[in-house]
């Protein structure tokens, strides 16, 4: 079968955000499970303890109607420590998940890496500061590729390169000075990159018959006026947050208004010759698409800093609000489906690759109300917006294959814990208790449903 022949509709989570069980059955503390967190809000210990109820949860993943379920593997359970040797526990964990997916005629859709770093190769050798790490990540996806290789037939490589190489706590400790710390997110994001090819010949090396490729959390910047200089801005915005990475991905290079803006700043990641013949001989089999709202920029000259946007730092543009879109308590910058739309047509313009949908979705914050329901009429809204978009695009000949909201149940937020919540499926605990972390379908489970079984939102 084709990558394009049949839709996917979907549902998203990763590892570290929804499995717990965070030093269970041999599993190594990911840089997820050690990073700061505010005292009184949830970590990764028990999450929505998945790691115990990933039966529930696949049952309803097949009563909601999924044929695809966007998923991660935590690589620190695979992987616990620097030697890199496989945990047989670890292996079975995921073994029985993805066999029962497929029981349930659910196709699994894995992310190798979402966020989470083994904290043992950031203490052995600094993670993704040096190249060690290129080999490690390649020797990772081969342990993945082989053991899973007659079940998993679509791989993502990386789930938002631009966040997980830039947010301090994810890649590298704290730097104050904003230069240095945009040289390393550069060289970091260089030596992901390299990686990635790598995985990409493997994967055709083992598995002909799969499919890989990166996920991106596309940028759609507007232009705050339209004085050239704010159109300008946007665009810098637009290439120095997205299309560098998936320049990366795709073509094996910068493009040159990306090198000529690191080089002019001194930021031009260090590069050995034999680089070159790694990025160019591979390409990606699609691209993931992470969207929750649009931005604006605008020009302005200052001292360079992070204050643009709090992962990329620039000295002639700032991110601002746009006083058109609706902003929400979570979503400041405001909703925006047409920005779906219009940042999809610009990827496939650019790539002519096939796109999927990974994320999507509104941040709220919710309780079970008396009669122990959630009523997310504000979800709903969202969703058929956006999906919508996405049904329009196929409409017009576009190649979007498949579409999985963010996320099919509560997941422990990167900064907010359990008081922001995405999910389908209501997990009923609280910041500082778990409970027995039951689920509970809200009404936009019911809703999303309808829309797998009739291919419509209304």
């Amino acid at each position: 079968m084709s990558l394009t022949e049949k839709f996917l509709w979907g549902a998203s989570t990763s590892a570290f955000q929804i499995e717990g069980a965070y030093n269970i059955d041999g599993k190594g503390l990911a840089t997820t499970d050690v990073r700061h967190v505010p005292e009184g809000m949830a970590d990764t210990k028990v999450a929505c303890d998945h790691y115990h109820h990933w039966k529930e949860d696949v049952d309803l993943m097949a009563e909601l109607g999924l044929n695809t379920y966007r998923m991660g593997f935590s690589w620190s359970r695979i992987m616990p420590d620097e030697t890199l040797t496989p945990n047989p526990k670890g292996l079975s964990f995921y073994d029985q998940l993805i066999d029962y997916l497929l029981e349930k005629n659910i196709e699994p859709l894995v992310t190798l890496y979402h966020f989470e770093c083994p904290q043992a190769l950031v203490d052995a050798f600094g993670g993704w500061k040096s190249r060690k790490m290129i080999d490690a990540y390649v020797k990772y996806a081969e342990v993945c590729f082989r053991h899973f290789k007659d079940r998993v037939k679509k791989w993502v490589t990386v789930n938002e390169q631009f966040i997980a190489t830039a947010a301090p706590d994810l890649a590298m400790g704290y730097i104050e000075d904003p230069y240095e710390r945009s040289k390393w997110i550069y060289q970091i994001s260089y030596h992901v990159s390299l990686a990635e090819h790598r995985a990409f010949s493997l994967l055709k090396e083992i598995d002909p018959e799969a499919y890989i490729g990166p996920v991106c959390s596309i940028q759609v910047v507007y232009p705050a006026t339209s004085d050239p200089k704010d159109v300008a801005a946007a665009k810098e915005a637009e290439e120095m947050m997205e299309f560098i990475l998936l320049d990366l991905s795709v073509y094996g290079e910068y493009s040159p208004f990306a090198k000529t803006w690191l080089k002019k700043r001194n930021l031009y990641p260090e590069t050995k010759p034999e680089d070159a013949e790694i990025l160019h001989s591979s390409k990606p089999d699609f691209i993931g698409v992470n969207y929750y709202f649009s931005t604006c920029a605008k020009y302005e000259e200052k001292p360079f800093g992070f204050d643009t946007s709090f992962f990329w730092a620039a000295d002639d543009c700032r991110i601002v609000p746009n006083e058109h879109v609706q902003k929400t308590e979570w979503m400041n910058m405001g909703t925006d489906a047409l920005g779906l739309y219009d940042g999809m047509r610009k990827i496939y313009e650019r790539y002519h690759l096939p796109l999927i949908v990974t994320e999507n979705g509104i941040a709220v914050s919710e309780k079970l109300d008396e009669e122990g329901k959630i009523h997310d009429d504000y979800r709903i809204a969202y969703l058929k917006d956006h999906i919508d978009q996405v049904l329009k695009l196929r409409e017009e000949g576009y190649p979007v294959f498949g579409y999985c909201p963010w996320s099919f149940m509560d997941v422990l937020s990167s900064h907010q814990g359990f008081s922001k919540r995405y999910g389908l499926v209501f997990i009923d605990r609280t910041e500082t208790d778990p409970k027995e972390c039951a689920r509970v379908r809200k009404d936009s489970f019911f809703w999303y449903q309808n829309v797998i079984r009739t291919g419509k939102t209304v």
